[in-house]
Formats: structure tokens, C-alpha cells, sequence
């Protein structure tokens, strides 16, 4: 069975928010992607706070897709606050950033990120982890909230 829960992709650059919509649908990943443009934007829609009071909690995405360098909140305190409340602490988070510093990636993982992925610079090779990021965290991973 495909699961069609929405994609969450948290990302200030409009360059790399159209390539990893690009990325997705050539890979044939057709749930709903959501876009947000920072970290206070990500956690109001995945509270239901602001501009999103009206959504269901209980629409939680399938994965998020979390860039670390972010306006308002960064994609590390995004992460930590996730894991922090009992509705999100088991949402699958995967960075997706261009960061290549040790620390990062160490503090994504100490802060409970599921995946860390470097975003390749080559279209191609962005394209293939795109698309198994999408695959795996979608289609093969079995998902639990509770």
C-alpha cells in the first residue's frame, strides 16, 4: 500500500525548494508536498498554531524534510521541539541541507534526526537521494505516532 501522507519540506532557498519538488516528482513521489519557508513557520504548522489553527493535528506528515540554516528558528531548535512534545517526538525527520560541518551533523543526531543528508550538488545525484529518501520514509518504513 502507498502511503499518502504529505511531505513537510522546510526550506528557505527557493532554488532548492524547486529542485527537491522537481527531484520528487520525476521520482514519481506524488504525495502532498507542504512547503514552509522557516523554522517558526514549521512548528506552527505542525502545532496547528497561526495561520494553521484550523489544520488537524492528527494530519501529521509522513517526513519531514528539515534544512538546518533557517530564518526565525534554525533546524536544529525546530528538531529539539519536535522531539520535546509527546504529538511529534516519533515524526520522521530527515535533514536535508547543504551543511557539511561534523558539529551539525552531530547535533541533528543528538537532537533526534532520523536521517542526515548532505544535498549533492549534481542534479543527478540529488535527484537518486531524493528520491530514496522519499521511497524509504514513505513506502518502506513502517511509521508509529503513538
Amino acid at each position: 500500500m502507498i502511503n499518502k501522507k504529505s511531505i513537510l519540506l522546510v526550506e528557505d532557498n527557493s532554488d532548492d525548494e524547486v529542485l527537491t519538488l522537481r527531484a520528487l516528482r520525476i521520482n514519481r513521489i506524488t504525495n502532498r508536498v507542504v512547503v514552509v519557508r522557516d523554522g517558526a513557520e514549521a512548528l506552527d504548522y505542525l502545532f496547528g498554531r497561526g495561520s494553521y489553527a484550523d489544520c488537524s493535528e492528527s494530519e501529521l506528515p509522513g517526513v519531514v524534510l528539515l534544512d538546518l540554516k533557517l530564518p526565525k528558528i534554525g533546524g536544529l531548535e525546530v528538531l529539539e521541539r519536535l522531539r520535546l512534545d509527546q504529538r511529534t517526538r516519533l515524526l520522521p525527520v530527515v535533514v536535508l541541507t547543504t551543511s557539511r560541518e561534523e558539529q551539525d551533523v552531530q547535533e541533528a543526531y543528538i537532537r533526534g534526526a532520523n536521517s542526515y543528508i548532505r544535498k549533492p550538488v549534481d542534479f543527478n545525484c540529488f535527484l537518486n537521494a531524493v528520491g530514496q529518501v522519499g521511497n524509504y520514509w514513505l513506502n518502506l518504513n513502517e511509521q508509529s505516532y503513538k
